[in-house]
């Protein structure tokens, strides 16, 4: 796993000036969350693989929890999901076409828009939804949407394939033309020959040839790890996200958050 920078403040940010204009994000797994509090175009703070019991007291370092914000997005790990064109969608036809992801006793299941094309129907772990209660689940999305929405946004080559890896060997592979997302799945691997592997069926599937592909990588990797070498044998190049949504201090690096930051574009989710 590669280092991380944790947990960051503005120290020019003072506790008085926090107010409702600001917006939290939230990153939920089972066993950990992240956070980045956002106002306007500017990181006022942000944790990084933060402990569940500091949603119900934050403490000194995280007492910005604390306040009021005018918007909380919660991205929420699913358990599976399924990508259905947006025109043959219909909250009617959600709980129909869930019975294809094998809804546990435990899960919920959740629907939102994924692009122009598509709605994304998803199952998570039910407990997720109750877990961040001092905050409420406004905003339910997609892991991933947040950062799919941005690379979308941002002029997307042909020749670039976008991996984003989580500290759960979870990888999930994007491929856009223009801003249409064309491709998008996740695997879960335990060394980097499994890397490989998924990506490159990535690409087959999608009819391009590994020696012409760039991957654009971002989260828990380093071009000087075992994954990325690994990778950078079999395709064109590897490279970092450099993709930066907001104002950053040095010390943050834009791959690792992306994830995290880009939620601050997304919608709401629907509980059914």
């Amino acid at each position: 796993m590669s280092e991380n920078i944790n947990y960051y403040r503005d120290k020019d940010i003072h506790l008085y000036q926090v107010t409702d204009n600001y917006i939290l994000v939230l990153q939920m797994y089972p066993m950990t969350f992240s956070y980045a509090i956002i106002h306007k175009n500017r990181l006022v703070a942000m944790a990084i693989d933060c402990s569940l019991d500091i949603l119900h007291e934050p403490g000194h370092d995280h007492d910005l929890l604390n306040y009021n914000f005018r918007q909380i997005v919660t991205g929420l790990p699913s358990t599976g999901f399924t990508l259905i064109p947006s025109l043959l969608y219909s909250k009617e036809r959600v709980a129909d076409i869930a019975r294809f992801l094998d809804v546990q006793p435990n899960e919920k299941v959740l629907a939102q828009p994924f692009d122009n094309e598509n709605h994304i129907i998803y199952k998570v772990d039910e407990s997720l939804i109750n877990r961040d209660e001092p905050h409420h689940l406004e905003n339910p999305v997609f892991l991933a949407k947040g950062w799919i929405t941005a690379i979308a946004n941002h002029n997307p080559q042909a020749d670039n394939l976008y991996l984003n890896i989580d500290n759960l060997n979870l990888v999930e592979v994007l491929y856009c033309v223009g801003d249409k997302v064309r491709f998008f799945n996740r695997f879960n691997f335990f060394n980097p020959d499994e890397l490989v592997y998924y990506v490159a069926l990535a690409a087959k599937e999608l009819d391009l040839q590994t020696q012409n592909l760039n991957l654009v990588l971002s989260g828990d990797i380093e071009l000087d790890d075992s994954n990325a070498t690994r990778l950078a044998e079999f395709f064109k190049s590897v490279e970092l996200n450099d993709l930066n949504l907001l104002d950053f201090p040095t010390e943050v690096k834009p791959h690792k958050t992306l994830t995290l930051i880009a939620l601050s574009l997304c919608v709401s989710s629907e509980v059914f």
